[in-house]
């Protein structure tokens, strides 16, 4: 099978890596912006307010979270919308887009507990299901879990008869190379039916996503497997390239860790005006967090909350956009229909 169809049963498939309630944080494999605080999702309220009030989206718009986990980061920004444009609560729609059922209770149940049923959320399954007039989307870190084919010069990665191997480029994964200039690294499978599905969702949207990785394509491997906040780079834990003071293999993490890999913006944006969107802002995460408000939303804090909170969430914070951990790595991208 191709590459692309195993890395989607290590973390789509029965009892995979993404359907078995995985923790985020300091219990799970690793962290996300959304686990480390609050304010990422407050900043993001922040950018839907704004851009409702520059009349660009309605009142009555829809706010739809594309892999929400367990919904906390939809949650943190209806808590500062609550805070900023409480009218607001009355005349949006919630939605989650999630395919699992599993993950579609527990983000009931979180919502549930957090605005005692106050909230009401709708999931569809997939952005084919989702109709509406207007929209503000809003995900972190998906581009990276899109399966991928591996690639190097004229071959792919495959997995045959219970091994890893190198073979003969498919016509299709031929295309994709040639179309995103990709000679070698990793090429994405679905950004571009994605991007349609978001377009045919709306009339009108916006769309706000954050995930790590770089504007070009650095022509390396960046395949890697997480696993206990320890980071393994993926062709370490195969043949190709083993390190021998590492303990187990890609089989033994199969199903039970995160495999991802660096998101090629170039290539999302590409597939996006591909659809008949068009690039809005790219820039780092803490550029725009920045631009969002977060300062804005600390000043509030600072003035009406406890001195103590407000030190632990400046601290939390720096996390989000210390250059030496998320604010450069990660880069955030957002479009408009």
């Amino acid at each position: 099978m191709k590459f692309s169809q195993y890395m989607q049963e290590w973390l789509y498939g029965q009892e995979g890596y993404y359907r078995a309630h995985i923790e985020i944080g300091k219990r799970g494999d690793f962290y996300t912006a959304v686990s480390s605080s609050m304010f990422f999702g407050g900043s993001i309220a922040k950018r839907l307010i704004d851009t409702i009030d520059s009349g660009f989206l309605s009142q009555n718009c829809s706010l739809v979270e594309i892999g929400a986990h367990k919904g906390y980061l939809l949650a943190d920004m209806i808590q500062f919308i609550y805070t900023l444009k409480p009218e607001l609560l009355d005349t949006l729609e919630f939605v989650i887009v999630e395919p699992f059922m599993e993950n579609q209770k527990a983000q009931i149940k979180y919502f549930e507990d957090s605005f005692d049923g106050q909230v009401k959320l709708r999931h569809v399954k997939d952005l084919k299901s989702l109709k509406c007039e207007d929209a503000f989307f809003v995900a972190n870190e998906i581009f990276d879990a899109f399966s991928c084919e591996v690639i190097k010069n004229e071959e792919m990665l495959v997995f045959e008869d219970n091994i890893l191997k190198f073979a003969t480029m498919d016509k299709e994964t031929q295309e994709l190379s040639k179309r995103y200039s990709i000679s070698k690294g990793e090429i994405a499978i679905g950004y571009e039916e994605f991007a349609i599905d978001m377009f045919n969702s709306s009339n009108k949207y916006e769309f706000v996503t954050f995930d790590y990785g770089d504007r070009f394509a650095r022509e390396d491997f960046s395949l890697r497997v997480y696993k206990e906040h320890q980071v393994y780079p993926f062709f370490s834990l195969t043949p190709f390239a083993k390190d021998e003071n590492v303990e187990f293999t890609y089989k033994e993490c199969f199903k039970t860790t995160d495999i991802t890999y660096d998101v090629n913006f170039d290539y999302l944006i590409k597939a996006y005006e591909r659809s008949g969107a068009r690039l809005e802002n790219y820039m780092s995460q803490a550029h725009a967090l920045i631009s969002f408000g977060l300062s804005e939303l600390l000043e509030i804090l600072h003035k009406n909350g406890d001195e103590k909170i407000y030190k632990q969430e400046i601290n939390k914070i720096k996390t989000l956009i210390d250059p030496s951990f998320m604010g450069e790595r990660f880069k955030m991208v957002c479009f408009r229909k």
